[in-house]
């Protein structure tokens, strides 16, 4: 997947905002003000750091080399993904997903009901 095509799937999540809170090399993407994904976007290949589930991270970097422990995140939560061309495109998008996912479940209840009332939300 190459940038164009990853930067659209991520500001399509609902209420998805792109920001530089860490300086212009890397493209954070947060949802509720929560970061989901963070992309190293000079870098080539190109990395993204994406949340993950602790129960599952150990399992995702032994089956990809791609899949390395988070670049200077929590090493339980999150995971640097190298976009080399082992993953498909679905495969990434299935861990954007699942980043998404676990940062709104996190949300508090007044902040998902704000999801849900968001203008994006009727467009889906």
């Amino acid at each position: 997947m190459q940038l164009t095509e990853l930067k659209s799937y991520l500001y399509g999540k609902l209420a998805a905002t792109e920001e530089l809170p860490f300086g212009p090399e890397y493209l954070v993407y947060k949802v509720c003000n929560k970061m989901f994904a963070l992309i190293a976007w000079q870098e080539t290949p190109l990395r993204i750091n994406l949340k993950a589930d602790p129960a599952q991270v150990d399992l995702q970097r032994a089956m990809f080399a791609s899949i390395r422990p988070g670049y200077h995140m929590n090493k339980r939560h999150w995971n640097t993904v190298t976009l080399d061309g082992e993953l498909t495109d679905a495969q990434l998008q299935g861990l954007i997903d699942d980043s998404y996912r676990l940062v709104v479940a996190k949300l508090t209840k007044k902040e998902r009901e704000a999801l849900v009332s968001h203008p994006q939300a009727h467009h889906k």
